[in-house]
Formats: C-alpha cells, structure tokens, sequence
C-alpha cells in the first residue's frame, strides 16, 4: 500500500504479544495515516498493556509534531479494552 494513502477509519486487534519495538513501528505507519476527523478502534487486552499503550499513543506526535490525536477508553469488558483514537 502507497505510503501516501490515508484513512477515515481504522479497526484493529492490535498484535500485542510481538515485540514492544514492532508493535511501535506498526502503529507509527498506520495511525497518523488518519484523515483529519478519522477515528482509529483498538482493542486491548487489559492485562496486556492497554492502558500503556494508550499513554504511549497519547505522547505521539506526526511529523509536523501535532498529536496523532485524542485517545479515550471507551469501554471495558471480559479483559479487553476498546480504545478510540480521535484524529483532530
């Protein structure tokens, strides 16, 4: 895929259990990819890191150094988190 593609959404089960580094560099290519107002639903294990990653995703910046975007956990259930980054 072009790296000049962008998206207006993107849902995703991201793969936690591989490297920290790589999950980084994955999430690096694809989440400031979004469209000015795009939205970015991810679904976390709790107990594998939810919550820093969303704190990680928060402190990201895009290439101009604006924020990827607002970062919510939106809900909690069975273990899982659903966190929803919101591109300004």
């Amino acid at each position: 895929m072009p790296t000049e593609a962008r998206f207006d959404a993107i849902w995703s089960n991201p793969p936690i259990g591989i490297d920290k580094a790589a999950l980084h560099e994955l999430l690096t290519a694809w989440l400031p990819r979004l469209n000015p107002g795009g939205e970015a639903w991810l679904v976390v294990q709790r107990h594998l890191g939810a919550d820093s990653l969303a704190r990680w995703i928060s402190e990201q910046t895009d290439d101009a150094g604006a924020p990827w975007g607002q970062i919510e956990k939106v809900r909690s259930a069975k273990g899982f988190r659903v966190l929803r980054l919101e591109r300004g």
